[in-house]
Parts: C-alpha cells; structure tokens; sequence
C-alpha cells in the first residue's frame, strides 16, 4: 500500500546547514559517484579513529560542504561499531544532514531539543594527510533520530570551516527530506531552530539541488 500523498512546503534552504553526509561501502566508489555526477572529485579529508571511518570532502558554497564518508579498512571497529558501514551491495546515498551551531553546549540545554534524540554532546576529530589534527564537537553522530532526516549538531569553534579550503563542486540550492512521518521530521526540525522541505514518502529518501557548472544535479 502506498502512503498518502502530501504537498511538499517550499521550504528555503536551510541557512544553518553545515553539510550533507553521503556514505559509501568504500571511500573510493562513493567518490568516483560525486565525481560521476558533479564532476569534481572530492579530495581526502582524514580519519576517524572513533567512528572506524574515513572521509573525502567538497566544498557546496562558503560555509557548505559535502562529506562522503566510508568505513576504513585500516582502523579498528570501535566498541559501537563502525558510524558507516555499508555493505559492498548497497548502493552509496545521502543518509544525514548536519546543521551549525554556535554555542553548542547551551543551545541543546532546552529540555525539547533534548526530545529530538539528538543525543548528548561528543568531542570529534580527524587526522588529516599532513598528521594534523581537525577538531569540533556535536551531537551523537550515531543517534541517527527518525532516520537520518533530523540532522546532527556541530560546533567548529575556533576551528577553520573545511568548505572555505576545498574544492567547489557547486552551489547547494535546495534539500529535500522524504519520509513515513513528516509531521514529526517537521516538529523535530522545529525544535533545532531549523527547517527544510518536507514530503510523505513509503520510505525515509534525502535528496539535494546542487548548481554545477554542468547545469543543476540531484544527489540523493
């Protein structure tokens, strides 16, 4: 039985979204994907130790980038498992989106952003090339509430935002979130002080609008 259809809001770009997570079974084959469709390839971006991954990155405007994301063959799983871990049958996607906070201890003290699931507050890094270490905190990256469509928090703090020293792929224009309930997605995303174009769907899709070049290009 399909769902219920139900008008999308036309919804602007969220002005606080940091960026958009596009996990792989491999780092290599998710990379060849962007490139495929954006026709820039995204460059290495680190390790993380804590999440058994690694990351090649874009930049998707001055304060915006694209994250692809794989687990990494040489870390060790960590005791949670690895963050991503696709198997070598699933097909590389949008799974998560991230959204900026400045102040980010204070703003998740509101008892109703605690009700979103984004879980607790968590130190991360990653070791780039050069052995130099990237640093921020956010939400629980595993929490993953209602599916991947309520994104994580970050807050870079006095750390360089990565999409002002990577290559551009284009500009972001627009984000679109799929999902069985999006009543919820929407109270949720409201409680983060932040919004996005919210439809009925079967199942939970993400998709974005990117403006390249080569004209404008759906990543889902």
């Amino acid at each position: 039985m399909s769902a219920k259809t139900e008008p999308s809001r036309n919804v602007s770009l969220p002005g606080n979204l940091d960026h958009l997570v596009f996990a792989s079974p491999t780092l290599e084959r998710g990379m060849d994907a962007i490139e495929a469709l954006l026709g820039v390839r995204p460059i290495p971006g680190g390790r993380h130790p804590r999440f058994g991954t690694h990351n090649a990155l874009l930049s998707l405007g001055p304060d915006t980038y694209l994250e692809v994301i794989a687990r990494d063959p040489d870390l060790p799983a960590p005791a949670r498992g690895r963050l991503v871990d696709l198997s070598d049958e699933q097909r590389p996607r949008l799974i998560t989106w991230v959204v900026r906070v400045r102040n980010l201890a204070a703003f998740v003290l509101d008892p109703a952003r605690a009700r979103s699931g984004i879980g607790p507050i968590e130190p991360g890094n990653r070791q780039q090339a050069d052995g130099s270490m990237v640093e921020w905190h956010l939400t629980d990256p595993y929490a993953m509430p209602l599916d991947g469509a309520v994104p994580f928090l970050i807050d870079w703090g006095d750390t360089t935002h990565p999409a002002q020293t990577l290559p551009a792929a284009g500009n972001l224009s627009g984000l679109r979130i799929e999902h069985p309930h999006p009543h919820q997605v929407r109270a949720a995303l409201a409680t983060l002080a932040t919004e996005a174009d919210v439809a009925m769907a079967n199942q939970f899709r993400l998709s974005a609008r990117i403006e390249t070049s080569n004209g404008m290009k759906t990543l889902a």
